[in-house]
């Protein structure tokens, strides 16, 4: 774990100070292998998909033990892989395009970039706010912590099986990406969770907790799988309707996207702080027991 942690911490610093290596993502090959299924069908080709890519990273992983330096090269194995988990565009390269737009217009096109799937964000701060606690789930927050459970196949695991799942632009039959959704939204359950908590704990305690008690009340009893962590996004739209509540006459300011976006990009800082100091003491007990 603490091999692990040191990586992300790796990672994270060199996106922030060289936030161009996100331009050197490439799954052309990954698509390619996509395409090379186009006779199988349904939950098959799904697992077919994803089988021979998680068998060489684990294969690759493997081997790299039994070399000169083996735990130098394994940990800078694991690097790349999560550096190109963290996609498929940079989370925070995208905020910044939004805040440093020239007007309206183009902050508003540059939005859309936060949508994985395709839908259109409205430009107002509940929609921008959900947006973002999606993409920093998803570009983020479940790539760190898959990869701290079961180490750089399980980052590629969760990346390829939201590439199957939600990018509309991979032509798979209608079974297939029915499969590779549950599968995508299976894997967002547990850290969107997480997510919501932590957000809590440095927001609004008692909206956000609030918004997912009411989500959770509605939810059908298979929707961890069949839908997406709808949870997340009505806790951090909860919390953002707080937020403009609270502006002691400043509403029309505290309803500004920008404001909004720049006030849960900070939260959302504190909460991959508390994550990693949460994996710090885990470690650290780990030493000291």
């Amino acid at each position: 774990m603490a091999i692990r942690l040191l990586t992300a911490l790796i990672a994270l610093g060199l996106l922030h100070v060289m936030p161009q290596l996100a331009r050197w993502r490439d799954d052309g090959l990954f698509r390619r292998w996509v395409a090379q299924l186009g006779d199988t069908s349904g939950a098959g080709r799904m697992l077919l998909a994803l089988l021979l890519p998680l068998g060489l990273c684990l294969l690759l992983s493997w081997l790299l033990t039994y070399l000169p330096a083996g735990d130098l090269l394994q940990m800078l194995f694991s690097l790349a892989v999560l550096l190109y988990c963290f996609g498929p565009r940079e989370f925070e390269s995208d905020l910044e395009a939004i805040l440093h737009a020239p007007d309206g217009a183009r902050r508003e096109a540059a939005a859309q970039a936060l949508a994985d799937d395709g839908n259109t964000i409205a430009w107002n701060a509940p929609d921008l706010g959900v947006a973002i606690a999606y993409a920093a789930l998803r570009r983020r927050f479940a790539v760190l912590l898959w990869f701290f459970l079961l180490g750089p196949v399980g980052a590629l695991l969760y990346r390829l099986a939201q590439t199957l799942g939600r990018d509309e632009s991979l032509r798979l039959d209608q079974a297939a990406r029915t499969a590779a959704r549950y599968l995508a939204n299976a894997l967002d359950w547990l850290p969107a969770q997480l997510l919501v908590f932590t957000l809590a704990v440095v927001g609004h305690w008692e909206a956000v907790i609030g918004a997912w008690r009411r989500s959770q009340q509605q939810s059908t009893t298979n929707s961890w799988y069949t839908s997406g962590p709808d949870f997340l996004g009505a806790a951090a739209q909860a919390d953002i309707l707080t937020d403009i509540e609270a502006g002691d006459g400043y509403a029309e300011e505290r309803s500004d996207p920008l404001v909004e976006l720049v006030r849960l990009r900070s939260a959302l800082l504190r909460a991959l702080l508390a994550w990693l100091s949460a994996v710090a003491l885990i470690v650290l007990g780990g030493w000291l027991a």
